[in-house]
């Protein structure tokens, strides 16, 4: 007779009587597994089980992350199966199954696996969450692939025709949609900013850009490039005949009850026109300043700078550098029914509730300049300006700053120092620049650590020397060494690491009398301000992020 888990955690002492009679009473009203349950009510943890098991049953302990799994067997097992007993294949040997559960115990598994792969069943066990992450992993890359097989096929089947004539109708066919909504089903899942659609000579790829870093994740023969582009952009309502030019266009969906707005832009190459996805999850915008990452002393100055009735606040960074997250953490803390708050935006990524939200159409002459001039007649508190980008708008902005609005805006340069310089370059006076600028957010983003395969080594002496720790003999810092997780990245999520140069009246008259960066990024530091360098050396010795990461950043000191 088989054993339960319940009565082996019972004979091992990790559970009581009445803990099992209450997890039992559970799993009758939710249907959940045992295990399940006793992790979520505290009462052993996922490694407990894993040990019980492999000691009272000799069941061995697999680590999926270290295991080569062949995708052939992934194919024996549908997916439903997977997903409802927690399960993956990771292997066949001879007429055996191998298969990876987090519950080795559930004879119903065992049997429904039998029967979908025609074979014996050799069970292992792994942890609860390395499963989700492989059967997320391997299922989706499998049904990119089969979407991608059956396009091809049909392809081939049908009449050759010039490109220019294909009948749209083959476009809507059901292999083409299900290979786009798969690769955006997997990117969304995956947590991809971006998705890279390109053509080659002899074959079309695809990445993701994950935490920063595009990674291919998809290679396939060339016929089935023209019937994948063009049904991205029918859904993206750009126009299928004009191949010459790039074009732009959105895409609104839902993955998982999730709405999700994608941005695609279209350029053509020497093999045909290259697409990318940026995908907006508009669930990540609606954080408060608070959750950015920053520390305590980096939040009161933003408190200090928004709560100020005038002036104007600058974020800058690269693309991707998180910037409007934190301008919409920063409009979330001031919203309020007593306040008149307008944006504008190109375009505009997430609604705000009880704020006034433009979208910019150059194409009619509605540009950032003309938007903001017809604002400021419309009575606002608070205004946002997407980007300044040019002189017209820096001027509009700072005389709105003087004339008593609080601005919000962003701003391409380096550093926080040099945005200073930069609206000086547009031809801005520098006593205007002096008079209305109330701060000046620089920030980046750098990967994270996985907590998953985060390990301590000893730092080297060129690690020591990047950190300015010379001195200092057995120096700990942490690594990922990659894994099912991180997707053997070594890294999970991405924290944003700032400088903040709070305005004072020292940096106002150091304006009116030079316009030099180091000087008011000397100013800064004596009045408190870390770099964006000794931000990120701070996350480093704290075991959040590495020193590749830090150099990524900013450049090696001599």
């Amino acid at each position: 007779m088989k054993k339960k888990l319940g009565d082996l955690l019972l004979q091992q002492g990790k559970i009581n009587v009445e803990q099992l009679k209450k997890a039992l009473e559970k799993q009758k009203g939710t249907g959940k597994r045992l295990g399940e349950i006793f992790i979520e009510e505290n009462i052993v943890t996922g490694e407990d089980i894993i040990n019980t098991l492999e000691e009272q049953l000799g069941i061995a302990r697999v680590y999926i992350d270290s295991i080569n799994i062949d995708e052939e067997c992934i194919k024996m097992v549908p997916e439903n199966i997977a997903l409802k007993y927690n399960l993956i294949p990771i292997g066949i040997d001879n007429e055996k199954i191998k298969v990876a559960m987090s519950d080795p115990l559930n004879i119903f598994a065992i049997d429904d696996v039998r029967l979908s792969s025609t074979r014996e069943v050799e069970t292992y066990i792994a942890g609860d969450e390395e499963i989700k992450k492989a059967i997320n992993k391997y299922y989706s890359s499998q049904y990119i692939k089969k979407a991608a097989e059956d396009l091809s096929k049909q392809q081939n089947i049908l009449p050759k025709v010039q490109e220019d004539t294909m009948k749209i109708d083959n476009i809507k066919n059901a292999p083409a949609v299900r290979l786009v909504d798969s690769v955006i089903n997997n990117a969304v899942k995956m947590k991809a900013s971006d998705i890279h659609i390109e053509p080659f000579e002899e074959y079309v790829r695809v990445r993701y850009r994950v935490d920063g870093i595009l990674q291919e994740v998809f290679r396939y023969n060339r016929d089935i490039f023209n019937a994948f582009i063009t049904r991205i952009k029918i859904l993206s309502d750009l126009n299928i005949a004009e191949k010459r030019i790039p074009q732009d266009g959105r895409i609104l969906t839902t993955v998982e009850d999730k709405p999700i707005d994608l941005r695609v832009s279209t350029l053509p190459t020497v093999y045909g026109e290259k697409a990318v996805l940026r995908i907006l999850d508009r669930s990540n915008f609606l954080i408060r300043k608070e959750q950015l990452g920053m520390s305590p002393e980096d939040v009161k100055k933003i408190e200090r700078m928004i709560n100020s009735p005038y002036g104007i606040i600058l974020v800058t960074g690269p693309t991707g550098s998180g910037k409007s997250t934190t301008l919409y953490a920063l409009l979330n803390g001031i919203n309020s029914k007593g306040k008149n708050i307008i944006t504008v935006e190109d375009p505009v990524e997430y609604m705000l509730e009880g704020v006034n939200q433009v979208n910019v159409n150059p194409k009619v002459g509605l540009t950032f300049a003309s938007s903001l001039r017809s604002i400021l007649r419309q009575d606002p508190d608070i205004v946002m300006i997407g980007e300044i980008r040019d002189k017209e708008t820096a001027e509009i902005s700072i005389r709105a700053a003087i004339t008593g609005h609080l601005m919000l805006s962003t701003i391409h340069t380096n550093d926080a120092p040099s945005s200073v310089i930069r609206l000086i370059d547009m031809g801005i006076e520098p006593y205007l620049v002096a008079t209305s600028l109330s701060g000046v957010i620089s920030q980046r983003l750098v990967r994270k650590i996985c907590p998953h395969c985060k390990e301590k080594y000893e730092a080297n002496v060129l690690e020591k020397s990047i950190l300015d720790i010379k001195e200092q003999k057995n120096l700990e810092l942490f690594k990922g060494t990659g894994c099912t997780y991180c997707n053997g990245s070594g890294y999970i999520g991405r924290i944003g690491v700032y400088e903040i140069m709070e305005i004072t009246k020292e940096h106002r008259e150091y304006m009116v009398k030079s316009i030099d960066a180091d000087g008011l990024r000397e100013i800064s530091i004596e009045k408190g301000m870390k770099t964006l360098r000794n931000s990120c050396r701070e996350l480093v010795l704290q075991g959040i992020t590495t020193v590749d990461e830090l150099l990524s950043i900013s450049f090696l000191k001599d």
